[in-house]
C-alpha cells in the first residue's frame, strides 16, 4: 500500500492548477495532474516533474462529466490506494462574454455544468471514497480545497454565469465542511483575486490601471504562486481546526476601505 500522501488537482495542465501541483510537488507530495486532453498529451508536462525527482501521474478529466468524474476518483483509487487531497480547480469562462440581459441558457448551463456541479459532485465522489479509506489507512487525515473567485461576491455584469457559479462553490465548500467535519475531513476554499494567468493576459493593462489607483493594498496582480501557498497551507494540517475556512489569495482586494 503506498504512504506517499496523493494530491489530486483538477484543472492542472497550466495556470493557478499548474502551480498548486508544482508547490506541493516541492513539499514531497506526489501530484495528480488533471485536464481535458488525453494522457499522451502530457507527458512533456510529467517530465518536468521527474526531472526535478517529484512524483506525479495524470489522467484526464472532464469535470463536468459524470462518467469521466467517477472514472478519475477510481483511477487514482486502483493506482494509488489512497487520496489525501483533492483541489476542485478546474473551471471555465462562459463562451461568449455577454450581458445578463442578453445572455442564453447555454450560455449558462455550460459554465454551471463545470464550475459548479462538477465540483460538487467530485466533492460528493471523493468525500466517499475519503470516508471508505479512513477505515483501512492508518494515519490518514484527508482534506479537500476548493478554488472559487473574488468573482463569488463581485458583481461582473457581462459574465454572470460565471459569478453565480463561483458564489456556487463557496456553498459547495461551505455545504462539504459542515458535513464532513465530524469525520475528520476539513474542506477549505481558497478565493484568487485578481491572478496573472492566460485567462488575464487580454486585460492585464486594465487590472494593472485599477491596482495602481489603489484597488488592492497589495500594489501589484497575484501570481499562481500565491494560491499555490494558501493551497499547501490548507493541505498541511496546521489550519484543520479553521475547518470551511475561507483563504482570501487577493493581495486584500476584499476588505471594505474608505
Amino acid at each position: 500500500m503506498n504512504t506517499q500522501k496523493i494530491a489530486a488537482i483538477t484543472g492542472s495542465r497550466r495556470g493557478i492548477g499548474l502551480a498548486i501541483a508544482q508547490t506541493l510537488a516541492e513539499k514531497g507530495w506526489f501530484v495528480i495532474l488533471s485536464g481535458t486532453s488525453p494522457a499522451e498529451e502530457n507527458e512533456g508536462l510529467l517530465a518536468e516533474f521527474r526531472a526535478k525527482g517529484q512524483a506525479c501521474d495524470y489522467i484526464p478529466c472532464r469535470i463536468q462529466c459524470a462518467q469521466e468524474r467517477g472514472a478519475f476518483i477510481e483511477t487514482i483509487l486502483a493506482r494509488c490506494g489512497r487520496l489525501d487531497l483533492l483541489v476542485n480547480n478546474a473551471g471555465t469562462a462562459p463562451p461568449m462574454r455577454l450581458d445578463i440581459l442578453e445572455t442564453t441558457e447555454e450560455n449558462y448551463d455550460f459554465v454551471m455544468n463545470a464550475n459548479c456541479k462538477g465540483t460538487f459532485f467530485l466533492c460528493q465522489q471523493a468525500a466517499n471514497a475519503m470516508l471508505s479509506l479512513q477505515k483501512s489507512l492508518v494515519d490518514y487525515h484527508p482534506r479537500i480545497v476548493n478554488i472559487s473567485s473574488i468573482s463569488a461576491y463581485t458583481a461582473s455584469v457581462n459574465r454572470g454565469e460565471y459569478c453565480i457559479s463561483k458564489a456556487g462553490i463557496s456553498m459547495i465548500t461551505q455545504l462539504f465542511a459542515a458535513r464532513l467535519a465530524a469525520d475528520g475531513i476539513p474542506v477549505f476554499e481558497v478565493r484568487p483575486g485578481i491572478i496573472e494567468t492566460d485567462m488575464t493576459a487580454g486585460v492585464k493593462d486594465k487590472y494593472l490601471s485599477l491596482i495602481d489607483g489603489g484597488l488592492t493594498p497589495v500594489p501589484r496582480m497575484g501570481q499562481p504562486k500565491d494560491v499555490a501557498d494558501c493551497v499547501a497551507a490548507a493541505a498541511s494540517g496546521a489550519l484543520d481546526f479553521a475547518v470551511g475556512q475561507v483563504l482570501n489569495a487577493d493581495g486584500g482586494f476584499h476588505l471594505r476601505r474608505l
